[in-house]
């Protein structure tokens, strides 16, 4: 990581009077989110900035409260002194670490029976990870509905859609690929436990382990959200 990625700016600017964060790396960014400010994505830049309407009140408390988180995880903050602190909040793991460590036990798996097991906590036909999420986007339509403006029944619409559609071909289909593992208690031909051990055919005294190197850690590109659906439309 790159050392100018752990310092920030967190300040009023000059001429538009907003309260404006530069700098930081996609942790910063999703603390800065956490503590109220909205992301900006520019073509050759993105900032972070308060939400408008607050009273200058509401966005010293803001403000102060991100350098206190930030500072907190060992970033460097550079600041206006109506929002520096001494204060250092405790840094808890955000929700979506535990769906991460799901990702993780997959790639340490060896078997299609661990991987099965990992992939229940996204499956699980009660409780499981898209059953939830499917439950917070049918809240916030329902939210969304009677809000007021204009655009907020399509916007509650577009959610449904989401939920009832979308999110239920992703929950299908990893059901599926959970339930083919679960019934085929194969070993993975590439991976094995590593014992630190050697090889029976090694030569080299030196050698400890034998095992081969780890996957490739796969990445996923970010794609554009699908467009409204032609019935939804006013």
């Amino acid at each position: 990581m790159p050392l100018a990625d752990r310092f920030l700016t967190v300040r009023r600017d000059v001429h538009s009077r907003e309260v404006l964060a530069r700098g930081g790396d996609p942790e910063a960014h999703s603390i800065l989110e956490r503590s109220g400010f909205v992301p900006v994505v520019r073509l050759h830049e993105t900032y972070h900035r308060l939400p408008v309407g607050l009273d200058e009140a509401e966005e010293k408390r803001l403000a102060t409260r991100a350098v206190a988180r930030l500072r907190a995880v060992k970033y460097g903050v550079d600041t206006d002194n109506a929002f520096d602190t001494e204060m250092r909040e405790p840094h808890y793991l955000p929700l979506g670490s535990s769906i991460a460590h799901l990702a993780e036990r997959i790639r340490d798996a060896t078997t299609s029976d661990e991987v099965a097991d990992a992939l229940t906590e996204l499956t699980a036909s009660h409780d499981g990870v898209p059953i939830a999420l499917g439950e917070v986007l049918a809240a916030t339509a329902a939210f969304y509905q009677d809000l007021g403006q204009p655009p907020d029944p399509h916007t509650a619409k577009r959610l449904q859609y989401l939920a009832e559609h979308r999110l239920a071909v992703l929950w299908s289909d990893l059901a599926h690929m959970r339930n083919d593992l679960a019934d085929r208690h194969q070993d993975h031909p590439q991976r094995r436990a590593c014992t630190a051990e050697a090889g029976p055919d090694e030569r080299e005294a030196s050698a400890v382990c034998a095992c081969p190197p780890p996957p490739p850690r796969l990445t996923t590109t970010p794609v554009a959200a699908p467009a409204a659906p032609a019935h939804t439309r006013r």
